[in-house]
């Protein structure tokens, strides 16, 4: 493209377009008073994520643990034989404890994850509950004042 064509095209495109800001947004009003948005998780749903991760991490150890352990028994029997599979199968066996590892990690980061967030939001609900108490005390304590001035 030659430096006219260049300077052409943005010419007609501002001619186009008037020189202000757009901003993609989520429209204003959609006739509702509700503005949270259409996402909301309770108490309860995240519970029940966070125990599906944490069940789901002790059942998959089991159960993977016993698949990883017959694996093994038979990649080390067909290697003893002398078959070729038995190195394939012992090389499938270390994959899947691989994945295995990458699966527990993230089942125990996600159950970890909401056990603390709980408790981030439980200590946040007890710092506020406190300083809004106090504020409540110190305006009562002026309310006081202000009507033992009367």
């Amino acid at each position: 493209m030659a430096w006219e064509e260049w300077e052409q095209l943005k010419t007609q495109a501002a001619e186009r377009h008037s020189p202000h800001m757009q901003l993609n947004q989520y429209p204003a009003d959609q006739g509702s008073s509700d503005t949270r948005g259409d996402l909301v998780v309770g108490h309860q749903d995240l519970e029940a994520v966070g125990k599906a991760a944490h069940d789901l991490f002790d059942h998959f150890t089991t159960y993977s643990g016993h698949a990883r352990a017959a694996s093994e028994a038979a990649a080390g029997g067909l290697k003893d034989e002398g078959f070729a599979l038995g190195g394939a199968l012992e090389h499938v066996t270390e994959r899947w404890s691989e994945q295995t590892k990458s699966l527990l990690d993230a089942c125990a980061h996600i159950s970890n994850h909401l056990r603390y967030t709980k408790n981030r939001h439980a200590a946040d609900d007890s710092y506020i509950a406190g300083t809004v108490s106090s504020i409540t005390a110190l305006d009562k304590g002026f309310d006081d004042r202000k009507a033992a001035d009367r």
